[in-house]
This record gives structure tokens, C-alpha cells and sequence, in this order.
């Protein structure tokens, strides 16, 4: 029997349900891989309202047994709306979900991750899947998930709607958290327990940890090939396949991480309660906020190395650690080849990753940052190249950035838009042309920058994520290099050929992960069964990848995982290499060394790459 609760938040009534009988969901998957059940709103509260025109927020009280994302969907005017919740594993929590996410997509991000992760207190909301629209008449809900791995459960305790945020609750009051860091409320193998556990593993992994064979010259190049050497990191297409060239003229293919770094910050405001502790100084204004954030990684590296030269030592092991598993590409401070960003290309306010190109001394300013910033790199004989920015979020939704400029405080950029649309038409197409023509400019302003202050490196371009239109491709040219983040099980080959049709460039992946929805974290956006099946992914991805005769180099991301609680945007994703107490995956290591092993010999056509898939996987390719 469902029984009504109600109360007064700022004046305005909500309604909220409880009842005898919870609603329980076993996710088991159909033959397509889904699963979905659905409730009217009359079965899961009686005094639900179905015009929720005027409701801002949706309630729910609920216990996942998985962290394993799902989707919440709102049927509204017949058609179903979906966002994808990411859950704490067996947290009983109150969830305020914003309505805003089902009625438009969002634009107050300058990237991808920015635009599409909304954090919550208590698990977070990606938006960017399941469309938008109006939430009118609403007769149902839907939880679904996509290709469940051990038939996670979720229990429904109850369901209400509110014109007012009543805020996440964590409903049980005892700690979530341990001291390291984990979630207290599963177990898996391994789990750390104590201190002395850990020092033990650690030690162990120093004395086996040995250099590989990979045939690497001092720069990761490969030492049975030549090209002509110029003392710094080029390109070169050698019998039709592309190849970067290090100072000595070896061929090179670069592979490494994203976020190569001993912190991995989590937020603690509003959240006090569900830790056992809170290491370190939390620090306030950690992200340019008020919150305040504590950092658990940091924290677990200072117990291995002591609080003097914790993090010199984190980074020595780490080199260490690239070295064994074959990795080309790290830090400066590691006096490895790295990649660095054009510090200066978001002087100013901008749009949706569209910068304020037209503003008041724009590129004055521009040249200003990008030559103090050359005469830091111009004759570091290892550094690649540089981005110049990741995942922009306009692209394909340009007349939504049209919007935001229109709308937004007077620039630069907003009169030339004013100027150009008044003399042309405000039309569909020629929204597309303004932000193809400014974006085109900035580009230009950047590269004109970058060869004139360092005439030594490679522009690698914008590591643009998702498909961006044709005319952003084809504007690539640019640059020396195409860059894009492809997150799929393999780059889809005929993509890659599309890509390299319209840049003529060679190609490197700055993007791409797996990870299973284990140890309370989420599993990413390449989703695999468990830890064995991450490292069947990274061969399967890496070497399907650079079997490409474009593709040059590809990053994973990222070195850790990210917290159980979630980073300032709420990911919590197991995409590490090395976890959250600074323990490698050996599942993933070993294949990372021995698909190291294969790289030049696959990239030159002499051996296939893998043909085995990971299981677990949520779809077989990325759909281009």
C-alpha cells in the first residue's frame, strides 16, 4: 500500500511516496542486450500529478546493487525521454534529478564532458543521450539498462516530483567510504584491508618491475627503422603509410596516457557525513569554487613515499612504470616524449568551446600567451607537438552557439555575428557559416602563431570528439596532424579512411578507455565485463587502431582511476591503468606489454592485429 508524504521546501508543496511493498528491478538482458521495465505513475505513486509543466525536479528514493549505469526515462506526450544515472553500489539515497535535463540540452560547457555530466550529491547524470522535450503529460517511467553484467538489481523505494530542489540525501547513516578511498558497501578480490596489505603489494611490484623489450631507441622510436633525422619530432608518409619520425629519424608511433598525475581531487561539501575520513587538508576553491575538495589518491601515494618527496618518487616509479609496459609517451619532467596544449586559446569568454575570436585585442593577446609559452618548448628536442583544444562543444549544434552568442553580454564575436547575419539572413545555413568562418580564423590565428614563435613542432590539431561535420575535418589541413577521441570498441576503418580522405593528414587518437562497472565505479564509456576483458579491449582498440596506415599514435585515458565519488563532474569511472591506492591492473598491464610488442610490425603490415573482442561490450563498433 502506498502511503503519501508530504512537506513545505521554500513554499511549494512536493509530493513524495513511500511504501510497504518496494519496486524491484532485476536488470537481465533480452536478446538485444536490454533491459527495461516500466511503471505507470499511478502504480508508483497515486497522488503523482501527470502535468509536470510546472515541476522542476523528479525524486527518487532508491538502492542500486551495482554501479553500473542506467537509464531513468520519462514518458511525456507518448514519447519517451531518457538520462543515464550513475549510481553508488548499494547506497540507499534520495536523488533530485532536475527536469531541466529531459526538457533541453544544456550549452554552458566549453567541451564534451563539461556540456554532458551534471554531478549530483549522491551518484551523478550524464544528459547527453535519449533526447529532449517538453514534460507534459506524464504516464510512466522507465528504468532501463544496456547489456547488464551479473544481473544487477535496483529497489525503488519511492517517487515524487518538486517545484523546489529538496537535495541528494544518503538515507543510511553509516560511513560509505573507507579511508582509502574504496566504497565500504562491496567487496571484490584484493580490496585493501590494512596498511601493511598495501606496503606489501607495493614492494613487490618494485622488485619485479623491469624494463621491456620493445626495440625503443632513446626517444621511443624503433631502432631497426630510418628516416631522414632533423633533430626533432616530424611526420612522414614512407610507403604509403604515415609514421611520425623522433630527433634520430627512427620511426615512431606514440602511445600513452592522458592525466599522468598523483591527484585525482573529489569533492567533500554537502558529503561530509558519508566518509570515514577526510585525508589531508581539504581545500576550498580547489577548482576555482567554494566547495571543498580532498584528494584520496594523493593521500595513498604519501603513505608509500612519506610526506617529504612523495611526489619526485610517485614519478620516478611512474617512468618506471612506462617503461615496463612499453608506453613512448609521457611528462617533461619524466625526459620522455610528451604533448602539450597552446596555453591562451580561451583568452577571453566563448561559447561552447567557440572562443570570442573577434574580441578586443584578441589576438594580440593570443600571440602574447603563445610566445611566452614557445620559449619554454621551442628547443625541447622531446616534445611532439601541440593541441590546440579538446572536444569542443559546438560543432553539429551550431545554431544553439548562434544562440548563446546572441543572447550573451555584447563582444566582439556577437557584433561581427549581428553584422554578418543582418547582411545575409538569419538562416540555418548561414549560422553554420559564421561559426565555420570564426572558427576557421581562430585556427588561424593560433597556427600563425604557434610556426612563427616555434617552427620546430607539430600542430596536432584539435582532439575533437563524437563526428564533427565534414567542414571541420576538411579545415583540419591545417594542421600537421588529425586528432579526434573515438570511444568504441575499434575505430571504425572506414571512419578512419573518411577522415584521412578529407584532412590528407595522419592521425592520432587522443581518447579512448574501457572499464567494467566494479569497485563502486562506473564503467566508463566502453563498457567490458571485468578487469580480464580491459585488457582484451586495449589490444583489440589499440592494435585495430594503428593497424590503420593513418593513425600514428594513441592515447589512453586516463592513468588513474577516478574517485568513487566522483571528480568535479561527477565521472567515477574504473578507466585506470593503475587504481585508486596507486596498484596496477596486471590484468591490463599484460596486455598492454605484450601489444606493445606487436605495434611496429602490425603498423607495417607484416603481422594482423587482434581479432578477439572484449566481452561485456555494449555494441560492436562505433556506428559513423
Amino acid at each position: 500500500m502506498w502511503v503519501l508524504r508530504y512537506c513545505i521546501f521554500a513554499g511549494i508543496l512536493f509530493f513524495f511516496s513511500c511504501s510497504d511493498n518496494v519496486k524491484k528491478v532485476q536488470f537481465v538482458p533480452d536478446r538485444n542486450g536490454i533491459s527495461e521495465v516500466a511503471f505507470s505513475i499511478t502504480d508508483l505513486n497515486s497522488e503523482l500529478p501527470s502535468d509536470w509543466s510546472k515541476q522542476e525536479f523528479l525524486i527518487l528514493e532508491l538502492k542500486a546493487s551495482s554501479s553500473q549505469r542506467f537509464e531513468i526515462g520519462i514518458r511525456s506526450n507518448g514519447r519517451y525521454l531518457f538520462k543515464r544515472y550513475h549510481p553508488l553500489a548499494e547506497a540507499h539515497v534520495q536523488v533530485s534529478i532536475p527536469l531541466q535535463f529531459y526538457r533541453q540540452q544544456p550549452s554552458d560547457g566549453s567541451d564534451m564532458a563539461a556540456t554532458w555530466n551534471r554531478p549530483r550529491d549522491a551518484g551523478w547524470i550524464n544528459v547527453e543521450w535519449g533526447g529532449f522535450g517538453p514534460i507534459e503529460n506524464v504516464d510512466s517511467i522507465k528504468f532501463r539498462m544496456v547489456t547488464p553484467i551479473a544481473s544487477p538489481s535496483l529497489e525503488v523505494y519511492s517517487v515524487g516530483v518538486a517545484a523546489e530542489d529538496p537535495g541528494d540525501k544518503f538515507i543510511d547513516p553509516e560511513k560509505l567510504i573507507d579511508k582509502y578511498g574504496q566504497l565500504k558497501t562491496i567487496r571484490w578480490e584484493g580490496k585493501i584491508t590494512s596498511d601493511e596489505q598495501l606496503h606489501e603489494i607495493w614492494e613487490k611490484e618494485e622488485k619485479t618491475l623491469t624494463p621491456g623489450n620493445f626495440d625503443y631507441d632513446q626517444w621511443g622510436g624503433y631502432q631497426n627503422s630510418q628516416a631522414k633525422a632533423t633533430g626533432y619530432f616530424r611526420v612522414e608518409k614512407i610507403n604509403d603509410k604515415w609514421w611520425f619520425i623522433d630527433p634520430d629519424g627512427h620511426y615512431f608511433l606514440s602511445t600513452g596516457s592522458n592525466m599522468i598525475s598523483p591527484f585525482q581531487g573529489t569533492r567533500v561539501t554537502r558529503r561530509e557525513s558519508i566518509f570515514d575520513t577526510i585525508p589531508g587538508k581539504a581545500r576550498a576553491g580547489f577548482f576555482g569554487g567554494s566547495d571543498v575538495y580532498t584528494d584520496f589518491l594523493a593521500n595513498n601515494i604519501k603513505n608509500r613515499y612519506g610526506d617529504e618527496m612523495w611526489q619526485e618518487e610517485w614519478e620516478k616509479n611512474t617512468k618506471r612504470r612506462l617503461n615496463a609496459w612499453g608506453f613512448n609517451t609521457g611528462m617533461k619532467s619524466m625526459e620522455m616524449p610528451y604533448i602539450t596544449f597552446v596555453r591562451g586559446t580561451k583568452i577571453r569568454e566563448g561559447y561552447m568551446g567557440l572562443p570570442d575570436v573577434y574580441g578586443e585585442n584578441y589576438e594580440k593577446e593570443l600571440e602574447e600567451a603563445i610566445a611566452k609559452q614557445a620559449e619554454d618548448f621551442k628547443n625541447d628536442q622531446l616534445l611532439i607537438g601541440y593541441y590546440i583544444g579538446n572536444e569542443p562543444a559546438w560543432p553539429n549544434r551550431e545554431s544553439l552557439c548562434v544562440d548563446i552568442i546572441l543572447e550573451g553580454k555584447e563582444t566582439g564575436t556577437q557584433k561581427a555575428l549581428k553584422k554578418y547575419l543582418g547582411k545575409n539572413g538569419d538562416t540555418p545555413e548561414n549560422r553554420v557559416k559564421f561559426c565555420k568562418k570564426a572558427f576557421s580564423d581562430f585556427l588561424d590565428m593560433v597556427i600563425r602563431n604557434v610556426k612563427k614563435y616555434d617552427p620546430n613542432h607539430l600542430v596536432l590539431g584539435i582532439r575533437f570528439g563524437g563526428t564533427p561535420p565534414d567542414y571541420l575535418i576538411e579545415m583540419a589541413r591545417k594542421f600537421d596532424v588529425y586528432s579526434l577521441n573515438v570511444y568504441a570498441y575499434r575505430p571504425n576503418p572506414a571512419y578512419l579512411d573518411k577522415v584521412a580522405k578529407l584532412s590528407g593528414l595522419p592521425i592520432i587518437i587522443g581518447e579512448y578507455h574501457f572499464g567494467a562497472p566494479e569497485r563502486g565505479l562506473a564503467s566508463g564509456l566502453s563498457q567490458v565485463k571485468d578487469q580480464n576483458n580491459r585488457g582484451v579491449a586495449y589490444i583489440y582498440y589499440t592494435e585495430n587502431a594503428l593497424s590503420h596506415q593513418n593513425v600514428v599514435g594513441a592515447h589512453w585515458f586516463q592513468w588513474t582511476d577516478q574517485p568513487v565519488t566522483g571528480r568535479r563532474d561527477g565521472e567515477n569511472y574504473n578507466i585506470g591503468i593503475v587504481n585508486i591506492v596507486d596498484i596496477p591492473y596486471k590484468e591490463l598491464t599484460d596486455a598492454i606489454t605484450a601489444s606493445h610488442e606487436r605495434f611496429y610490425r602490425i603498423h607495417s603490415g607484416i603481422i594482423p592485429p587482434s581479432k578477439v573482442m572484449p566481452e561485456g561490450a555494449t555494441d560492436v563498433d562505433a556506428d559513423y
